[in-house]
């Protein structure tokens, strides 16, 4: 591969689903404000990982009503974001994000998805065997296999917790933990 030029690398955010998943599967409950992801930090990470400008997307489904409070803090971090509305049988932020990654396809720019969901595997699929890096943020244990099937090809996956350092609090997960990483003092 020749040397790469700096350019934009695209975040999208489904918000939903990391919610969902550290709700309903990690903490069993709702999240306390305090346990939620440091969204500015997944935008630093982002920045320092690929070493260029971001353009984050956060994709809200505010058929219920706009969140302003959270869409402020959005607005706030350098987030775009992308309220949606539809009826109950469709799932808005999916679409739009499957849209968005769809035109992504026709314009260069590197791609970094934060969601667990397997709907997006065909669009971030259809990304790769280009020159962009295509990467995946989620909770490692509750990603979609397909994903992690992708990084023969290129897919570049991250933990949202241990890799970007989103929390200020350790989760109650339980996980697989690579010999290297394995520290004792965090169980004593």
């Amino acid at each position: 591969m020749s040397e790469r030029t700096a350019g934009t690398t695209y975040v999208l955010v489904d918000g939903e689903n990391i919610d969902a998943t550290l709700g309903t599967s990690i903490l069993g409950r709702r999240p306390h404000p305090d346990e939620r992801p440091r969204w500015d930090r997944l935008l630093s990470f982002a920045r320092a990982q690929w070493q260029q400008d971001v353009k984050a997307l956060f994709f809200l489904n505010a058929s219920g009503g706009m969140p302003m409070a959270f869409v402020q803090a959005l607005k706030a971090m350098d987030y775009e974001p992308i309220p949606l509305s539809g009826d109950a049988s469709t799932k808005v932020v999916d679409v739009a994000i499957q849209r968005t990654l769809q035109a992504l396809a026709h314009r260069p720019g590197d791609v970094l998805l934060v969601s667990h969901d397997g709907d997006f595997l065909a669009d971030i699929e259809a990304l790769l065997d280009t020159d962009r890096r295509v990467g995946v943020v989620a909770f490692t244990e509750f990603r979609n296999a397909g994903f992690t099937a992708l990084e023969s090809r290129g897919v570049q996956t991250f933990d949202l917790e241990y890799a970007v350092g989103a929390f200020n609090t350790r989760l109650p997960r339980l996980r697989v933990i690579p010999i290297e990483e394995f520290d004792p003092a965090a169980y004593l």
